[in-house]
């Protein structure tokens, strides 16, 4: 018999990155991906796409390297947070209790097998716009900025592990994540899987980290509205000096046509139309792609480049 499926987790909220150059950072997110500022404080600036409903989905910490400093989930009500606390204190991988965070109330810290920081929490803070930011439709977070990419929303993360399995079972076992597709090679070995906890498609895709490296970040991404949005990204990058690793194009894996670029702290950066499809299945099974399959490259034939299996953040010899 099937095992009723956890349903605490309500979606990705949001992203610590860790910036060598944070107002180099911070002023690319503002001026160039149109983001909106909604607080500072000491070495970390707080950032929201224009229709994120939290104070943040985005958090820029001024740190040696770059990477992920931490990514946090929320869950539906405080009994599911509590009953996720319960389950992640068995793993043995908890942290502890952080009282006090910018945004949200308190947040259950712990880490993945792989080493990657996580939190989780109920309580939060939703944005209040200023009235120059007041939108016109009372049903949309804030303003749409005239500004930049003008980013829209939090769509998912992409962390390398050094064994993806372990941190995909946790991932399903101890906060319910569904898998929706994966990589496996040849010789039995899981190259990278895509997880959800919402009616996306994914919320957090783990890739095989080829240095053997642990918590290391692959890249974060943000959602515009259309494909249009993501070719004017492009021009907009060309425009700012801003470097551009590969697309516009199309994934085959989950489909998304991207564009993916590198902030100036180092980390990888994707604008993402439509991000993550939705998927409306409860029995959706997993789609698996061959070592055959992904060696065709992308959506429409693009070979994946190069860099893609090399970069990831903090650098390793």
């Amino acid at each position: 018999m099937d095992q009723e499926p956890i349903l605490d987790v309500a979606h990705l909220a949001h992203i610590e990155l860790l910036t060598p150059k944070l107002e180099e950072s911070a002023r690319f997110f503002v001026d160039v991906m149109g983001m909106i500022e909604s607080g500072r404080e000491g070495d970390t600036v707080y950032l929201r796409g224009w229709d994120d409903y939290e104070h943040h989905s985005l958090q820029l910490t001024a740190s040696s390297l770059p990477g992920v400093g931490h990514y946090a989930l929320r869950t539906v009500s405080p009994q599911a947070l509590q009953r996720r606390v319960e389950a992640l204190e068995k793993t043995g991988l908890g942290l502890g209790w952080r009282e006090k965070n910018v945004g949200h109330g308190p947040a259950y810290c712990f880490t993945d097998p792989d080493g990657h920081k996580m939190e989780i929490y109920y309580e939060t803070e939703w944005y209040q716009p200023p009235e120059d930011q007041r939108p016109a439709l009372k049903n949309q977070a804030s303003r749409l900025p005239n500004r930049g990419i003008a980013l829209r929303r939090l769509d998912h993360i992409n962390i390398l592990a050094a064994d993806v399995r372990p941190t995909r079972v946790f991932l399903q076992e101890a906060l319910g994540g569904r898998l929706t597709e994966q990589i496996i090679f040849d010789d039995g070995s899981e190259k990278a899987s895509w997880i959800t906890f919402t009616n996306k498609t994914y919320d957090v895709a783990i890739s095989e980290d080829w240095s053997g490296a642990k918590g290391r970040l692959h890249h974060i991404t943000y959602a515009v509205d259309s494909r249009e949005d993501i070719l004017r990204a492009a021009d907009l990058c060309l425009e700012q000096g801003v470097f551009m690793e590969t697309g516009p194009h199309k994934h085959a894996i989950q489909q998304t046509f991207f564009l993916y670029v590198y902030e100036p702290g180092g980390n990888r950066f994707e604008i993402a139309s439509p991000g993550a499809r939705l998927v409306l299945a409860p029995d959706w099974k997993p789609i698996i792609w061959s070592e055959a399959e992904r060696k065709k490259g992308q959506a429409w034939g693009l070979p994946t480049i190069p860099s893609f299996h090399t970069h990831g953040t903090p650098p390793v010899e």
